[in-house]
């Protein structure tokens, strides 16, 4: 089986980090497009806005990693995985996290995938 990660294909630098993902990872990790027609079918009834908020991977036995989880979760399929492990070292976690979220939110705000937005904070 394998694990399963979404990503914004119309994204410059989610596409980036797909390509130098497809060019070394593993038989065991599939990327799907979130704009691609199949994706609904494989998302389990997430919403395309959900996916598109933040980052998810759908794992082989059907629990779901988002945020940096997900990221760490899919570079583990490729010969670089442990350079991303200092990312969820418990305070190094806390602070990653956090930054991460912030810009997730920020980027969902500016594109439209989210409706909490405040109007003045995310422009």
């Amino acid at each position: 089986m394998e694990n399963t990660l979404f990503f914004d294909g119309q994204c410059s630098l989610c596409a980036h980090e797909m390509a130098l993902l497809e060019r070394w990872k593993n038989s065991k990790l599939r990327l799907v497009d979130i704009h691609s027609e199949h994706c609904a079918e494989i998302a389990g009834g997430l919403s395309r806005n959900a996916l598109l908020s933040i980052l998810h991977l759908k794992r082989s036995d059907g629990s779901w990693a988002t945020g940096l989880d997900a990221t760490v979760s899919a570079w583990r399929h490729t010969p670089f995985g442990w350079l991303l492990t200092p990312l969820r070292w418990p305070l190094i976690k806390r602070v990653a996290d956090s930054l991460y979220l912030r810009w997730a939110q920020k980027r969902a705000c500016r594109l439209g995938y989210s409706d909490t937005c405040q109007t003045s904070e995310f422009k």
